[in-house]
């Protein structure tokens, strides 16, 4: 038994159990005596676990995955042996279903070494997140417990080269034939793409232009060897190396019925359903690199000096340093709200993308006002900050960019004013 296995078995009940059923499923929630802002022990165990094998096994070797950009499959292996991932996976499967302030509290930790080393082990969540929610049993079983028994990564395919947020744009198309589907079409800009034992694909089902996104597309279970799929080269990206990012080209690939997740023209409620869930870690790895980017700079301003004194004392700097506290702290009550919310069976949506948000704004300002403290230094390679800044940009992009979080948030705004005042 891993040692995070060791830790939660005895507590079994304050995490959520996942549904299993064939329906996309809705958290159970759990009885709250109202606000508490301290981890339990079992998560503070967690969190020290995670943050250890992140100063042990992350930092040392990040600045190596940046200029190589191999994936890190060492540290995947280490990861997967501690219990550090898979954690979320039902225990019908072999997991220990654990929530998704967990997911948050690891994504957290690790991103503070490398936010690319952080993609390559917990984009591996994402993938698996919407056979967690809308998988039946078997699908389950055969799926999630692969990455149990071994040390495989999935990854999610929804983004093409023509739709990124725009995910009613989907082109890829899949054609009912007998007991199977005939998938075609390219996926781009995807996480583990080349080296996921199995993705979950979503595409189009019905080819009528007019049949709403709701029913339009179904999302499937895709397995990386068989016939037909074929991930591109790894893409050059300015940030986050260690991630492996490809296209992936589908042709003619046969797919069994038994691989549909729920039934036909599910998909779009299911990548939709799963956005909930894991935005709240991606907003907590942006967290990471941000709380990374205080600590690196405030480190430097008490080493270096000018005037005669720490840079630190200067109050143009320590204001800097303050703005940068004020943004980790925040970006992180964001991104626990969202995450408990979800845990305790809330209708997490504009919070999610409230915290996706307010992070990845706050993970660029806290990288750029970084490599500002360092001033020359920070410019250069040598000196940890420019990964920082490189690496945060992202944050902004994937899993919904920015503009897309706000125009959400803006609707459902204006879609509670109405109903208010009708």
């Amino acid at each position: 038994m891993n040692p995070i296995s060791k830790v939660v078995r005895s507590s079994r009940p304050i995490y959520k159990k996942l549904s299993t059923t064939a329906t996309l499923a809705a958290p159970k929630p759990i009885p709250t005596t109202g606000l508490c802002f301290e981890l339990n022990d079992e998560q503070k165990a967690l969190q020290d676990l995670a943050r250890k094998f992140t100063k042990e096994e992350i930092i040392p070797v990040a600045a190596q995955y940046d200029k190589t950009g191999e994936y890190p499959w060492p540290i995947v292996k280490k990861a997967w042996e501690l219990g550090l991932m898979n954690g979320h996976i039902p225990e019908h499967c072999g997991g220990m279903g654990l929530g998704v302030m967990e997911s948050g509290i690891t994504c957290e930790a690790t991103a503070f070494g490398c936010s690319g080393i952080m993609a390559a082990l917990f984009i591996n969540d994402i993938g698996q997140t919407p056979v967690i929610i809308a998988g039946n049993k078997e699908q389950q079983k055969k799926y999630l417990g692969r990455l149990i028994d071994e040390p495989l990564v999935a990854a999610y395919g929804v983004t093409e080269p023509g739709a990124g947020s725009d995910v009613a744009g989907i082109k890829t198309r899949a054609e009912k034939k007998g007991d199977e589907w005939i998938l075609n079409g390219q996926k781009m800009w995807i996480t583990n793409g080349g080296v996921a034992n199995w993705y979950f694909v979503l595409a189009r089902t019905n080819p009528d232009p007019k049949c709403p996104a709701s029913k339009a597309f179904t999302g499937f279970i895709v397995e990386r060897e068989w016939a037909g799929v074929t991930p591109g080269r790894k893409e050059q990206n300015m940030g986050q190396r260690a991630s492996d990012t490809r296209g992936i080209t589908f042709e003619d690939v046969r797919i069994p019925k038994e691989n549909v997740l729920i039934g036909e023209g599910a998909g779009f409620k299911i990548a939709m359903g799963a956005f909930d869930k894991t935005r709240p870690p991606v907003a907590a790895g942006a967290t990471g690199l941000a709380q990374r980017a205080l600590y690196e700079a405030t480190r430097y301003s008490l080493e270096r000096k000018t005037f005669g004194v720490p840079i630190a004392q200067h109050q143009a700097v320590a204001f800097l340093l303050a703005d940068m506290a004020i943004g980790v702290e925040t970006a992180r009550l964001a991104w626990q709200r969202s995450a408990w919310m979800v845990d305790h069976g809330q209708k997490n949506t504009v919070m999610a993308s409230v915290a996706k948000c307010h992070a990845s704004e706050i993970a660029n300002k806290a990288a750029s006002d970084a490599v500002q403290v360092f001033g020359g230094n920070g410019f250069n390679t040598e000196y940890p900050v420019e990964k920082l800044m490189r690496d945060a940009k992202i944050y902004q992009i994937y899993e919904g960019t920015s503009q897309i979080q706000r125009l959400i948030i803006s609707r459902e705004i204006l879609t509670a004013a109405k109903q208010t005042n009708a």
